[in-house]
């Protein structure tokens, strides 16, 4: 053989064996996403060309491809932004393309946007053939058996504290009515609506001041508070709930409580003093946009303010028709105060349009407010809509397109927030994101079951969603056996795993997961239970006292948070002042929701500053002096009454043997406060059960 010869097939051995070393899966496949997909994927196709699977990338291309990723032409190379491709990776491309490209012959190629899970019409698919008769257990349970039911006294105390964040009285634990009789009655309750407002506005970024450096009082924000808690309770429906906030006030029978209802719009943070008030105008239309989706939508349309979305199928012409919508609004202001507009003589906390005539909106090229791309007029995003809706009014078309029986998101997303707060898990993990980049439902043929059903048969009520959940084997199963089993409650929150978000094995069976109550039904709950809860509802806000190293970073320390005396401070904690700049350390700790933008979900966190506060905190404290004083009342100086009573009111099941000779033992040597306080703060009492 010729020496050419042998060099030439020396070279392809060579590189054959080198070819064969580059796996598709891990070294090709990655780096495609990582660094081609955004603009060459599902969701987008520049140049009409798709990198994100094997078989959709022809032979004709591949020498085009090693060009533009090697090209010193800023015009030509690709990628055209970041870092180029280092030369081990161009070099994998190389290999992988002189070996013929090989892929995977079951790689999957993904959907096109259009054919996404979540922007397909709402459905109604077919209830299981199951033994259960309750349709929810079908879908969970198949023909398996369901889990076993939680006893009697746990299922009381985990639906009274779901429903009301409340425990039950020793009477209402006494009566023995039927579960269903229970959830009728709790669902009546002022309590329910206080509970689940709260859920609602933790997704609406609900807070009563403006945070920055001043982080100012909103003047009567809590009258949307107010709105929100009287709406659950009522029972409005939730379509006629969205249009509310969003338009309430273009209503042709617009009242003064819808147009408190459009203080939604306006609960975000704001500058009183921005540096550069034009990017500050567009930073507040942003808030209004982006919560919008996805409080209501489930999706991060904010993302596509300054470029099409990534990885999403929303373009920034999608969000600047959306921008248009409410671009007409104007804050209330004189200077750095804000004011209300007048509604029938009381005052809301609501914008106002100035002029009849709406100003122009333009795409702002790279998100900037000094650089005006097309012209744009309202519309919703195009991925959703075949035809567009009327904008005669434009927020009222836009809340009615919402609030449609067509749209495809708006049920499925709030069916799936009440699934999430029932189970402590959405049947969509990611509440506000049920675009291509969030998870898939765990059970797709439950979740649009139950948003057809809530549209159709329940008409978008709330309470009757609650109560065909709550009715269901699959949330009265029991989520732990330790006490059926003899193990004793243990103190401190410390001391616990914490909460990882993973079910025990045993309970894998169930969607019911086991997790510690929210601070707001802790702090409600010590106050029930210690007989210093104030029942007084509505109005502005109370401001319960925090230590004063709290205050230390403040500049005018005595000003900037006047603790209201201890009879208004002990109101629900949904009352409680939430200034962004200065949160109460109790609630800061335990996990309060983030209030600068829209919470799907509160994180549970186990760390010592908790058990710190739950143990050495003044409030603490002093609920268990109150507890102890109440103890003595009702059941005079008789250790084991006294037990009994405190085992009763807190954990709402009679104290075992073990439990009685332990807490008698401690009895002896401490005084009964500080047997209160080892009570408020065992897991049992901050844990549905």
């Amino acid at each position: 053989m010729h020496r050419p010869a042998v060099f030439f097939a020396l070279l392809l051995a060579f590189s054959t064996r080198a070819a064969a070393v580059v796996d598709y899966e891990k070294d090709i496949k990655p780096l495609l996403k990582e660094r081609c997909v955004s603009c060459h994927g599902s969701v987008k196709q520049k140049g009409d060309l798709r990198l994100d699977a094997g078989a959709l990338i022809d032979k004709s291309i591949h020498s085009d491809l090693i060009e533009r990723v090697t090209s010193h032409d800023e015009d030509e190379r690709m990628p055209p932004e970041g870092a180029r491709l280092t030369e081990s990776q161009v070099g994998a491309l190389r290999q992988w393309f002189a070996a013929g490209a090989p892929f995977p012959s079951d790689e999957v190629i993904p959907k096109k946007p259009s054919e996404h899970w979540s922007f397909q019409p709402v459905k109604r698919p077919p209830v299981p053939e199951s033994a259960s008769k309750h349709p929810i257990d079908a879908f969970v349970f198949g023909k398996h058996e369901p889990s076993p039911q939680a006893s009697s006294p746990a299922l009381l105390r985990r639906i009274h504290l779901d429903l009301t964040g409340l425990p039950p009285t020793i009477a209402e634990q006494e009566k023995h009515p039927s579960l269903d009789a229970v959830i009728d009655d709790l669902l009546t309750r002022p309590a329910y609506g206080e509970r689940w407002a709260r859920h609602w506005l933790d997704v609406v970024r609900y807070a009563d001041t403006n945070g920055y450096e001043r982080d100012a009082e909103k003047p009567f924000v809590w009258r949307y508070r107010d709105y929100v808690i009287e709406a659950l309770n009522k029972d409005k429906p939730f379509d006629r709930f969205v249009i509310e906030q969003l338009a309430g006030d273009e209503l042709p029978d617009s009242s003064l409580e819808t147009h408190i209802a459009t203080g939604f719009l306006r609960l975000g943070h704001w500058d009183d003093e921005p540096a550069d008030p034009a990017t500050d105008r567009y930073d507040q239309l942003d808030d209004i946009v982006s919560t919008t989706g996805q409080a209501f939508l489930g999706l991060t349309i904010g993302c596509a303010r300054c470029h099409d979305h990534k990885f999403e199928p929303l373009a920034t012409r999608d969000y600047y028709s959306l921008v248009a919508v409410f671009n007409p609004l104007e804050r209330p202001r004189k200077g750095r105060t804000e004011l209300t507009v007048p509604v029938d003589g009381t005052e809301v906390y609501t914008w106002r349009e100035p002029s009849g005539k709406a100003p122009e909106t333009h795409v702002l090229v790279r998100g900037s407010p000094t650089r005006f791309g097309d012209l744009v007029e309202p519309a919703v995003p195009v991925i959703l809509a075949k035809t567009q809706p009327s904008f005669s009014n434009r927020r009222l078309g836009l809340a009615q397109w919402i609030a449609s029986t067509n749209n495809p998101l708006t049920a499925r997303v709030i069916v799936n927030r009440v699934w999430q707060q029932h189970f402590g898990q959405g049947l969509v993990t990611t509440a506000n994101d049920f675009g291509l980049m969030g998870a898939a439902p765990s059970h797709p043929e439950l979740l649009d079951w139950l948003a057809h059903w809530f549209m159709h048969d329940a008409q978008w009520s709330l309470k009757k969603l609650h109560r065909l959940i709550l009715t269901s084997r699959a949330w009265q199963s029991s989520s732990v056996e330790q006490r059926a089993k003899g193990v004793e409650s243990k103190p401190a929150i410390a001391a616990s795993s914490g909460d990882s978000g993973s079910l025990p094995s045993a309970l894998s069976s169930t969607p019911y997961r086991y997790r510690r109550l929210e601070v707001e039904a802790i702090r409600d709950s010590m106050l029930t239970v210690s007989g210093q809860l104030n029942p007084k509802r509505f109005g502005p806000a109370m401001k319960p006292g925090i230590p004063k190293a709290a205050l230390e970073a403040n500049t005018d320390k005595e000003k900037v948070w006047q603790a209201s005396d201890e009879r208004e401070a002990s109101r629900r904690s949904i009352y409680a002042f939430i200034k962004r700049g200065l949160v109460v350390p109790m609630l800061e700790t335990l996990d309060l929701a983030d209030t600068v933008s829209s919470c799907p979900q509160r994180q549970v966190t186990t760390v010592a500053p908790q058990a710190l506060s739950l143990f050495n905190g003044d409030f603490v404290n002093q609920q268990a002096k109150h507890f102890a004083a109440r103890l003595k009342r009702e059941a005079s100086d008789d250790a084991k009454k006294q037990i009994t009573l405190a085992w009763r009111l807190a954990l709402c099941r009679k104290p075992s043997t073990a439990e009685l000779a332990q807490m008698r033992a401690f009895l002896r040597e401490e005084p009964l406060e500080q047997a209160c306080r080892v009570i408020l703060n065992l897991n049992e009492f901050v844990y549905p059960e």
